[in-house]
């Protein structure tokens, strides 16, 4: 039975190439809040699949990075 929610949310950032690995690893030391995948190693584009009940936490880690990774959010992903 579904209450509506998606199974996963969809974060989308793009970050500079040098960052692309201390975003991973930060994300991988909160384990279970998000996998991180680098969609465009030459953009820097990375997309963070969250549990809906993390969503609020991985916004707060992305945030918490402002001070040190220079970071943007990209658009809705395309509907697959």
């Amino acid at each position: 039975m579904s209450d509506g929610r998606s199974d996963v949310v969809v974060l989308r950032v793009r970050v500079l190439p040098a960052d692309i690995a201390f975003v991973k690893f930060v994300f991988e030391s909160y384990e279970g809040i998000a996998v991180v995948r680098t969609l465009d190693r030459k953009s820097a584009d990375l997309e963070l699949l969250v549990a809906p009940d993390f969503a609020e936490a991985a916004r707060a880690i992305l945030e918490s990075l402002r001070p040190e990774v220079a970071w943007q959010p990209l658009g809705d992903p395309e509907t697959r």
